[in-house]
């Protein structure tokens, strides 16, 4: 066969070879981790929705250009530290850490792969990064509960139950031992509002009714359970054991109102899954965590559950029923 009809056979050839072949390469799909300290309910795993719709409004479509890696550690340290690891292993482009017990354990385990948190208290107290303005390092993200918010949730309980004079402070040393800190504090804001704090340090179901049995010997106590990942997982004992009681409280979390709990004064959990999603979205896009500052919470909701009250026998005034966002008149 004579040379120039090779080059004639070879480029007859090439124009019809399927255009597929000459097709820019597919986009590289990123990988999200998630480290979800609290247990995987039906709330939790809303929040995680939503994550993934205000990601999804940004561009990252989960099986398009992204994939989640989601682990659920329900309140249980050592299952905190096990799926740290495990996330670490596979080296995803980004690890969301959702409580304090989850970036703990995730910044012992990486200095490389960007983390950003949710829900944490005190980031910087707790040394999770240099400063708010600029963290450094592999980590940013958004803080939750400060001292001001729970000196105020206090407050609200008082005004809704003003023969108070005990109020019971519980909460998990293991899984947020930080609360150590904010409990000394909240002691000298109780006495100014005529009450003494009661530690409850509860690590287990039967510490858990121990602790009621302990705050209830005398009359007159309250309950306040602040956010963290053990409480969380055990929301539904501790809201059922408050009404045993006949126990007013007030909790961190929304999902303690709407199990059936009295009272909750807290940051919006909801923003801060939506506005986690943004910086999500830069650092995949090439910003370094470091340099992006960690952000503080933007709404407090203060949520009532009117059935509870009365069932407490609890006369709402009504200074704090115009106060509150949500009213909830039946479980849901």
């Amino acid at each position: 066969m004579r040379r120039r009809n090779v080059i004639m056979l070879l480029g007859g050839s090439m124009v019809a070879w399927p255009s597929t072949l000459w097709a820019q390469p597919t986009e590289r799909i990123r990988v999200i981790g998630a480290l979800m300290s609290q247990g995987n309910d039906s709330r939790s795993q809303a929040n995680l929705a939503q994550l993934r719709d205000a990601l999804q409004q940004l561009g990252w479509v989960d099986g398009r250009n992204v994939r989640f890696e989601v682990r659920w550690a329900g309140g249980e340290m050592q299952n905190v530290r096990a799926f740290a690891l495990e996330l670490a292993k596979l080296s995803p482009d980004i690890i969301l850490a959702v409580g304090t017990s989850a970036i703990a354990a995730l910044k012992k385990t990486t200095q490389s792969i960007p983390l950003v948190f949710a829900i944490v208290n005190d980031p910087v107290a707790q040394g999770f990064v240099s400063s708010v303005a600029h963290p450094g390092g592999n980590i940013t993200g958004f803080s939750y509960m400060d001292y001001s918010v729970l000196e105020k949730a206090l407050q609200l309980l008082q005004q809704m139950s003003p023969r108070i004079d005990r109020v019971g402070f519980m909460f998990n040393p293991d899984t947020y031992p930080y609360y150590e800190v904010y409990l000394q504090k909240l002691g000298g804001s109780g006495q100014q509002l005529g009450f003494d704090l009661m530690a409850l340090r509860v690590r287990s179901e039967a510490e858990i009714a121990k602790a009621f049995k302990d705050l209830t010997s005398a009359t007159g106590t309250g309950l306040i359970v602040p956010p963290e990942p053990f409480t969380s997982a055990h929301r539904r004992q501790i809201v059922d054991l408050a009404a045993q009681h006949g126990l007013p409280a007030t909790y961190g979390l929304r999902d303690f109102v709407v199990d059936g709990g009295l009272m909750c004064y807290a940051p919006d959990i909801s923003d801060i899954f939506d506005r986690s999603a943004t910086y999500i979205d830069r650092i995949l896009k090439g910003a370094l965590p470091g340099e992006l500052p960690v952000q503080s919470p933007t709404k407090t909701i203060f949520v009532i559950n009117l059935k509870t009250a009365k069932t407490l026998g609890i006369g709402i005034p009504a200074n704090l029923l115009a106060l509150a966002d949500e009213v909830i008149e039946e479980p849901h």
